[in-house]
């Protein structure tokens, strides 16, 4: 279509320019064919599953004077938008979800515009299917009635499901779950649900069936993936009982009995059967079939059977009656039949119960009267107790039974048919203690085995028991530990032990005695076992502070028994320090300590610990002492003789220190000594020598013995080597050849006066000091006629140093 345009100016002026003016061509859209992308989007198919915001499509065009174009989209009134388009470009974007089930086809006005002219057109929009739609079951819920009779591989019901897609999408196939379990079938294509074959239903075993059928569609593509969708639905199946099971009796098997007080017509039992078919049931008739020989009938409607005839009169003991039971269809007719054996037995009437008997007829109460610990085994003869039941058969037996503390005592027989004498027997003799029970109490208990009514009966037994000494007295402990001070006066209590004796009277008393190296200062009391210190008894830890000794309880017979008892003497504090002089001198030399020594004689700790100090010193602050080992040292400032003669006027160097040594006891006791320490300093000498020296300063006459001693030894072996040696050359009666014995003078040595002789080394013979060495060298005769012989020279005595 062509549109011319024409100005609108007054008409002189369009006459003026009518030969200027040109014809204006409408632009027009490209037709690019069903399967193009762009044109003018006649034949445009999309699937309805295309995404909101997709690029479908591009309006192309085109003026022929060249001109720019725009485009544009338009809709019917009342129609849905779904797509937009950009002017300039021409591109077509989906706005709006399609969905094809709802609306197949799109109108659509596109139009194409040069600014001057504008060419419009009605386009149609196919909308393509995509299975995005499920199967849908029809006409549910689906509930189906099927009598069980139904032949298997019948059809019983038809389930329809649609689907809105097309093609393979729309096409639905059925199936069931759980196949193998299922007793149907469904066909695939039609949905005809089937009873399988060679299956058939039973209402008495399942009156509902439940199947679930699936429907699934043939499947295609959705948004690019293939999909498929199913559905589901349940079918109820309801069986339909038909009359096709016999009658079954219930509560089998069937027992009745018929006692001797039974009166003729009384009903024994009832029967009772019901219609298999539980659906509609028919009413039972019942009737004796044989057995009953006239003495029983039933009735026909209820199942009740009775006895006709006194049970005297009754031949046999049992009596099997064989019951017919019959179904009755509503126009009366009887079909089907089931049978049931009834087995009735006549029993004598039990109605007497067991009764005790004494030696003066029935009782209930028997007592007995014994010493404790009997025998195991024995018989308890004063017990005589006799059971009978009257009754006849199985109702006369019955089973004898002691109830009370279990173990002790059992009886015999245990198993009584119409009568026996008791017997009790003693089972375990430890248990009869008369010091637990003073009366043991049973009950002697009889009861009916076999009896629908149990009858029973009970008689009491009372035992009474007398005591015997079988205990020991049995201490409170094995051992006993007392602790008691030193300064406890004597007859002072220490400890109080305990022993029971179970027993009753004298054999129950209990007597008590100590025996033991360690009882000599102990007594205790013979019925309360208090034991407590001699009355001249002087404990003293620091003598002895252990004891241990036995205690006896002992009762009338003379059992007994032992305890151990373990004193110990608490040590008190009753001694003081003691120093082994009051006044005593030490020497000190300056750098080294000197200890003065204070001991306690107490036995424990802390009384016999001594703490030394320092209570006066002339002059003071000179001296220190150790608390604890009393050494006593100078000042650390104190390094020579020469401080010292800063410190005090007295050249002697001897100072008075008193010193006190005091306990930790409490009350604490201490004491006090006079120390007279001389100071000097270090000698020069060394030496074991003088070292005594020096330790015997104090005391000059222990140095003067020691070495008088010394040399009276040296003495006493110059003699016996001086005389040994006279008496051997004097028995010798060899001529000596004469020697010639040249000295060579001695060049007097200078004496330097030193310290030596305070050194005594022990020379390794003795015989070596008294040896005469010639400066030459010594001549000896090697041959044994040499008749000249040297007299030797008797040693002299060492001078004394």
């Amino acid at each position: 279509m062509k549109h011319v345009r024409h100005s609108t100016p007054s008409l002189f002026l369009s006459l003026v320019h009518v030969c200027l003016v040109q014809a204006n061509y409408a632009p027009y859209f490209f037709d690019n064919g069903a399967r193009s992308t762009n044109g003018n989007m006649a034949l445009l198919s999309l699937s309805e599953d295309t995404p909101v915001g997709t690029h479908v499509y591009t309006l192309n065009g085109t003026d022929p004077e060249g001109d720019p174009v725009t485009y544009g989209l338009a809709y019917e009134a009342g129609s849905r938008r779904y797509f937009s388009v950009d002017q300039n470009l021409g591109n077509v974007t989906l706005i709006e979800e399609l969905d094809r089930e709802k609306e197949d086809e799109i109108e659509v006005i596109v139009s194409i515009s040069d600014g001057l002219s504008t060419v419009s057109e009605k386009v149609r929009i196919l909308v393509m299917d995509a299975n995005d739609e499920s199967p849908e079951f029809i006409n549910t819920p689906y509930i189906v009635q099927v009598p069980e009779n139904a032949p298997s591989g019948s059809s019983i019901f038809k389930i329809e499901a649609v689907d809105k897609d097309t093609g393979s999408g729309g096409s639905i196939t059925y199936f069931l779950q759980n196949i193998h379990a299922n007793k149907f079938t469904i066909d695939r294509h039609s949905g005809v649900l089937r009873i399988k074959t060679g299956v058939t239903l039973d209402y008495e075993k399942s009156r509902t069936h439940f199947v679930v059928v699936v429907a699934k569609d043939g499947g295609g593509k959705l948004r690019g993936d293939n999909k498929v969708f199913s559905a589901t639905t349940t079918v109820t199946v309801n069986v339909e009982d038909v009359q096709d099971t016999p009658p079954m009796f219930i509560g089998t098997p069937y027992y009745g009995y018929v006692y001797e007080d039974t009166l003729a017509g009384s009903e024994v039992l009832t029967v009772v059967a019901l219609d298999g078919d539980r659906g509609k049931p028919n009413s039972i008739h019942y009737c004796i079939v044989n057995g009953s020989e006239g003495s029983f009938e039933i009735s026909n409607t209820t199942g009740a059977i009775s006895v006709i005839k006194s049970p005297n009169q009754l031949k046999k003991e049992v009596y099997e009656l064989k019951i017919q039971a019959s179904e009755v269809s509503q126009e009366g007719d009887i079909s089907v039949y089931a049978f049931a054996v009834v087995t009735i037995r006549v029993v004598d009437l039990n109605n007497h119960p067991p009764t005790f008997y004494g030696e003066n007829g029935p009782q209930n109460r028997f007592e007995l009267t014994m010493y404790e610990h009997p025998p195991e085994g024995e018989i308890l003869r004063g017990l005589k107790i006799t059971v009978n039941d009257s009754d006849q058969g199985a109702n006369a037996k019955f089973n004898l039974r002691l109830v009370g503390p279990g173990g002790i005592f059992r009886v015999v027989p245990q198993t009584v048919l119409n009568e026996a004498q008791v017997t009790i027997i003693v089972e375990n003799s430890a248990a009869i203690d008369y010091e637990k029970f003073k009366v043991l109490t049973f009950k002697l208990l009889a009861i009916e085995v076999n009896t629908p009514e149990k009858f029973s009966s009970t008689a009491d037994i009372v035992i009474r028991l007398l005591d015997t000494n079988d205990n020991v007295p049995k201490f409170s402990s094995d051992y006993y530990i007392a602790r008691i001070p030193e300064n406890s006066p004597g007859g002072s209590n220490v400890v109080a032990v305990t022993a029971t004796d179970p027993d009753s009277g004298l054999w129950g008393e209990v007597k008590y005695s100590i025996y033991g190296t360690g009882a000599d200062l102990f007594l205790i009391h013979p019925s309360t076992g208090i034991i407590y210190t001699q009355p001249w008894a002087v404990l003293d830890a620091e003598v002895n502070s252990k004891y241990n000794f036995y205690v006896k309880a002992e009762d009338t017979d003379g059992k007994y028994s032992l305890a151990e008892v373990f004193i110990t003497v608490l040590d008190v504090n009753d001694h003081s320090p003691e120093f082994n002089e009051n006044i005593q001198e030490k020497t000190m030399i300056i750098g080294s300590p000197v200890k003065i020594e204070a001991i306690d004689q107490d036995a424990e700790e802390p009384n016999n610990i001594v703490d030394y100090s320092i209570m006066q010193a002339d002059p003071a602050n000179v001296f220190d002492i150790d608390q604890s080992t009393g050494e006593i040292k100078l000042k650390s400032y104190i390094r020579s003789l020469d401080i010292i003669h800063n410190i005090t006027k007295n050249k002697d160097c001897i100072w008075s220190v008193v010193v006190q040594a005091k306990d930790r006891g409490s009350p604490s006791f201490s004491t006090t000594a006079v120390l007279k320490i001389d100071i000097t300093e270090e000698t020069l000498h060394k030496g074991p020598m003088a070292a005594f020296l020096m330790q015997t300063k104090d005391n000059p006459m222990k140095a003067l013995g020691v070495l008088a001693g010394v040399m009276g030894i040296m003495v006493l072996i110059t003699i016996m080597i001086s005389t040994a040696m006279f008496w051997r050359n004097k028995r010798s009666n060899k001529i000596m050849p004469v020697r010639r014995i040249i000295k060579k003078r001695q060049t007097p040595q200078s004496r330097t006066i030193r310290m030596e002789w305070l050194k005594f080394k022990r020379p390794s013979n003795a015989a070596e000091k008294f040896v005469v060495e010639d400066d030459a060298k010594s001549l000896h005769n090697e041959n044994s006629n040499n008749n000249i012989q040297v007299v030797p020279v008797p040693p002299t005595a060492p001078l004394p140093p």
